[in-house]
């Protein structure tokens, strides 16, 4: 059933394709499809943004619109068949390299490029 409510949206006209939107979402919402990010079924997508601090282009933002509701039980079956830990494609901090898997991960900007950080590095960042 459809309601009004926070869904991320894609600009295609400013987004490259890149993927770095993907990993951050923990709900598998968003895939890169024809070589431009894609919200692949709304009822995955719950507004919470996480994607949109490391799209470099500001391709992402949350609008408020009629979209289908977000359902748990969905996004808990797809999360059944997540990339394993090894995965190369696994998110991993920019300044030690541990995996999301090892850590948690936040997303930071530095020097103008969108990155992640685990939060035993992040410190570092923030007191030198």
């Amino acid at each position: 059933m459809k309601k009004v409510r926070r869904i991320v949206r894609v600009d295609e006209d400013l987004c490259d394709g890149c993927g770095l939107c993907v990993a951050p979402c923990a709900e598998s919402a968003l895939e890169v499809v024809d070589g431009k990010a894609r919200v692949v079924r709304e009822e995955l997508c719950d507004g919470a943004g996480f994607c949109l601090a490391v799209c470099p282009r500001g391709a992402l933002t949350i609008e408020e619109r009629e979209a289908e509701e977000f359902d748990e039980e969905t996004v808990a079956r797809r999360a059944a068949g997540a990339a394993p830990a090894g995965d190369p494609s696994a998110i991993r901090c920019f300044q030690c390299g541990t995996t999301d898997a090892d850590r948690v991960l936040v997303p930071v900007r530095r020097k103008g490029h969108s990155e992640w950080v685990c939060v035993r590095c992040l410190p570092g960042l923030i007191h030198g």
